[in-house]
């Protein structure tokens, strides 16, 4: 086959507590065709991240790719057309850099006869990107539980009820290398055990469609403490979605903030943009849903 179309959904990583092992796939979707043949190696992109991606072998897809090839010994193809239509807003805290690797190595483990599997997939992604959270969602959809640190991963993929999510996406640029060499190497054993057992309150609240109890559980003292200061209004934005019965956190490492909505969703989204904008910071808003549907293909 010459041709082959990857699909990637968005995601949402930690959850508050769940930090490096929670992701959650959101029904928000970047498409990619990759084609053999053409002149050299080009790439095009539409709609987010248009004008601001490469659009050459520095294309995050495109090395995706090329490591699979390198990593297989294979010969890379000379003539490569790949057009990205992003729906995904890049450095969000959606899992942009994610769907980009992901889309890269499944569009190459399908040309070379899809030698891996999603879990070797996944392995990749991880020695890649270094977290495992937002690559297993999209992997494997649904709530995922991961356990990076072991060959091959562990996940666990967790069905939901139907959810209104809202994520505010602040206009703060914000990369998660930068945010992450904010945190602390050691941290205390009371606040590690605030955050097991958080996590796993999580885990059942989303389960059940508890949001009582996500209000109290999506709570953290490992990574959010460190990275509200980076992202004006954030915390309060937080608050704000808390104060009308919606469990919210940062997306990953920021600077979005999702939400767990009731049938408030655009009154939580109202208020969540306002604190930003008391902070001096504009923003855009997406409404969502989990989605049980994995990252997908077809040639």
């Amino acid at each position: 086959m010459n041709e082959v179309v990857v699909t990637v959904p968005a995601s949402s990583a930690n959850l508050g507590p769940g930090f490096d092992c929670l992701g959650l796939a959101l029904d928000l979707w970047n498409t990619t065709t990759f084609r053999l043949g053409g002149d050299g190696i080009r790439v095009h992109v539409e709609g987010e991240g248009a004008g601001k991606l490469p659009e050459d072998t520095g294309n995050l897809v495109v090395q995706a790719f090329t490591t699979l090839y390198v990593r297989r010994e294979a010969t890379m193809p000379r003539d490569l057309q790949v057009e990205c239509h992003n729906l995904i807003p890049i450095e969000s805290g959606l899992g942009s850099s994610t769907a980009a690797i992901l889309t890269g190595l499944i569009a190459a483990n399908f040309f070379l006869g899809q030698p891996l599997t999603r879990l070797e997939l996944l392995r990749m992604t991880i020695d890649i990107e270094g977290h495992a959270d937002n690559a297993a969602a999209a992997l494997f959809g649904g709530l995922v539980l991961v356990a990076s640190d072991l060959h091959p991963p562990i996940v666990r993929s967790y069905t939901l009820p139907a959810l209104n999510l809202v994520v505010v996406v602040p206009k703060v640029d914000l990369s998660t290398r930068e945010a992450r060499k904010l945190l602390p190497a050691m941290v205390e054993r009371c606040d590690a055990i605030f955050n097991l057992n958080r996590t796993a309150l999580v885990i059942d609240a989303l389960r059940e469609g508890d949001r009582k109890l996500l209000m109290t559980a999506m709570d953290d003292r490992l990574h959010q403490p460190y990275r509200f200061p980076l992202i004006p209004g954030s915390q309060a934005a937080i608050r704000a979605a808390n104060e009308l019965g919606a469990a919210a956190a940062l997306s990953g490492a920021g600077p979005s903030v999702i939400a767990f909505a009731n049938d408030n969703a655009n009154a939580v989204a109202q208020t969540m943009q306002a604190a930003f904008r008391a902070a001096g910071v504009e923003s855009r808003c997406y409404h969502l849903t989990p989605t049980m549907k994995a990252a997908h293909w077809y040639g």
